[in-house]
């Protein structure tokens, strides 16, 4: 999730553990680390972007690293901190907090390698958008009244907040991933699979991707009291010799395209407006719309031996704001859907 959100629940941890007196400090403890594990981010390489795609979230986020990273955050600060801590206690304010990073990473759709070493699965739960003021401002508000008023109480209630929308983020994907079924029953499609993530900033609203025939639903569902379908679009699944017939399957581009398949869990097609670009149909500004938040690029020119180009866009223009406003209001959700 967003640095903020990793601060406040690293915060919170150690929070409810500590003594009155040395709340604020293990406070601040836990927030450190509980963000440290993303400083992986500056693991890049100026001729390989897709580097950084399979560092992010990987060593540092596993379960097996959280003794150690929490040591060298302890170690780190235990000279700002010893006047209020012994070392025991500054490590475990860093344990704490350092080991709520790669679970709460998790709940997220982006894919987090909880196993590493042992398996580069990307654990991805779905039940929370990577930012979501709902989970992260009545958190955020309950650990800093916890730190200035030294009040463990108000540090419980900000955790049983973060699990509670946590859950709630459960039911709620769930409701939709069935949804999604039913709207594919409708039009008499099988999904070989199918996948729920939250839209940006709330649990309401969710996108839904399912494999058919060789292509990719993409609909948004509206998880209210009752369920609404807003219908969108669908795209060819990649497939290499038909989409990218020049591609030398030895280069280091088809190779690349190996890696941006296993990161995107395999929810590739070409884009449908630009040749010889790859995109990830998972993620996109407005649920219901097959308008890519990132890709790669090929080059038919390219040596044998380039990397492909990682290509970003997440700016939310205003037209897709006033197109996703009318999915959270259901203006743009006509099909109903029986069930809850």
């Amino acid at each position: 999730m967003d640095p903020i959100s990793q601060g406040a629940i690293g915060a919170v941890a150690p929070q409810v553990v500590q003594r009155s007196e040395k709340l604020r400090t293990a406070a601040l403890l836990g927030c450190l680390a509980g963000m440290a594990p993303d400083l992986d981010v500056f693991i890049q390489s100026s001729t390989d972007s897709l580097l950084f795609l399979e560092y992010h979230r990987q060593f540092t986020h596993a379960l097996v690293f959280i003794p150690i990273g929490a040591a060298v955050v302890a170690l780190a600060l235990h000279g700002f901190a010893r006047r209020q801590l012994h070392f025991r206690e500054a490590y475990l304010a860093c344990l704490l907090g350092y080991g709520t990073h790669g679970l709460l990473d998790a709940c997220t759709s982006y894919g987090t390698q909880l196993l590493w070493p042992f398996s580069d699965y990307r654990v991805a739960w779905n039940n929370v958008s990577v930012v979501d003021p709902l989970f992260t401002l009545p958190l955020l508000s309950l650990v800093i009244l916890a730190t200035v008023r030294r009040r463990r109480a108000l540090a419980v209630a900000g955790l049983i907040w973060a699990l509670g929308y946590l859950t709630f983020g459960v039911v709620q994907h769930q409701r939709a991933e069935a949804a999604g079924m039913r709207l594919a029953a409708q039009r008499g499609h099988e999904p070989q699979r199918l996948s729920a993530k939250a839209g940006f900033g709330n649990l309401l609203v969710w996108k839904v991707v399912y494999e058919h025939d060789g292509r990719f639903h993409v609909d948004g569902i509206r998880t209210g009291l009752t369920m609404s379908a807003c219908p969108g679009a669908s795209v060819l699944r990649l497939d290499q010799r038909r989409d990218l017939p020049w591609l030398d399957p030895g280069s280091q581009q088809a190779r690349d395209l190996e890696r941006f398949r296993w990161f995107s869990s395999d929810y590739v097609a070409p884009d449908p407006h630009r040749p010889n670009r790859v995109i990830d149909v998972r993620y996109s500004v407005v649920p219901n719309t097959i308008d890519p938040l990132w890709g790669i690029e090929l080059d038919p020119n390219a040596g044998a031996g380039a990397h492909v180009r990682y290509v970003v866009d997440r700016t939310a223009r205003l037209q897709q704001r006033s197109a996703y406003w009318r999915l959270l209001t259901g203006e743009d959700c006509p099909v109903r859907l029986s069930g809850t």
